[in-house]
């Protein structure tokens, strides 16, 4: 489970009457490939001249674009609920960031807060920020934020839905992501005959936490705002597993009092269609065999198992 906020992270928290706070970097709202292959040839420098050169030319929007553009309108759509809050993160300057700025405001992006680091890591602002999520196209980045206890995932390129909703749709796979690895680790080990004898067990054990715990609770205050029949969220768990070990599953989320709108017991079946089926904005899995089937049909963010985390 992610680690308990200090008293002064909790009064902050508090203070912001609850809010979402989702941290993106640059790299995963828009579409800075061309820029980000430069970088990487031939320096900061280079870069810095060719994002000035080119301030006033729009950024095409990223894969994580339709997820935040969603999640800002929820503020429009309920003014009285808890605010959606979206940071920005970008390893640029300030200076060669105003291109990033200049397309925000095009877009009509709700974005006030950012950090512009000219190279330095950003994930030290993760949490500095109260940051519920980080989004980023970097895995180091993401697996820092990881260890110091914020959900995070890396966005892979990948595939938009071609149902769209007006809903924000947020999957969850459910061991390494929104409860612990333990029982995965039974199954890696020791097979999946051993995983279910031991699920069965355990069947009225909750589950440990895993890093979306947080996540998840966030947006399920967010959601408990609006009416259940006509929630503009929709969540669902996405999962491998599939009868018997689906018992400790439900009976863990219903200690924990989160509302998750639709479950998926796959049994191993490629998640991708269920997902596209679903119309997933994002799905979030620590799989790389998943993630590689999710991300043929929608957004998706890569979860490592970090250790330490």
């Amino acid at each position: 489970m992610p680690p308990t906020r200090s008293g002064s992270d909790a009064r902050a928290n508090a203070a912001a009457g609850d809010s979402l706070v989702v941290a993106i970097s640059s790299r995963a709202l828009f579409d800075l490939g061309d820029s980000h292959e430069l970088f990487e040839r031939e320096g900061v420098d280079a870069f810095a001249r060719h994002q000035i050169a080119r301030e006033d030319d729009l950024l095409a929007p990223g894969i994580a674009f339709p997820l935040v553009q969603k999640l800002l309108h929820l503020n429009r759509a309920a003014p009285e609920a808890p605010r959606v809050e979206v940071i920005l993160l970008s390893r640029n300057s300030a200076d060669t960031g105003l291109r990033i700025f200049n397309s925000i405001e095009h877009y009509g992006l709700d974005i006030a807060r950012a950090a512009f680091t000219r190279g330095a890591p950003t994930s030290p602002y993760v949490h500095a920020f109260g940051a519920d999520l980080f989004l980023s196209a970097n895995p180091d980045s993401v697996a820092q934020a990881l260890r110091a206890g914020v959900a995070a995932a890396t966005i892979l390129p990948s595939k938009a839905p071609q149902r769209q909703s007006d809903q924000v749709r947020i999957a969850f796979d459910g061991d390494a992501v929104l409860f612990g690895d333990e029982s995965e680790q039974v199954s890696e080990s020791a097979g999946i005959d051993a995983f279910h004898r031991h699920e069965t067990e355990r069947a009225r054990e909750p589950l440990s936490g895993g890093p979306f715990r947080g996540f998840l609770d966030a947006l399920h205050r967010l959601q408990q705002a609006f009416p259940s029949e006509d929630s503009p969220i929709r969540t669902a768990l996405v999962t491998a597993r599939s009868a018997p070990a689906h018992k400790r599953v439900i009976l863990t989320l219903r200690e924990w009092d989160v509302r998750i709108d639709e479950a998926l017991f796959l049994g191993g079946r490629p998640k991708g269609p269920f997902l596209e089926a679903f119309g997933a904005d994002i799905f979030f899995d620590d799989s790389v065999a998943n993630v590689e089937s999710a991300r043929r049909h929608v957004a998706t963010g890569h979860v490592p198992r970090t250790p330490g985390a």
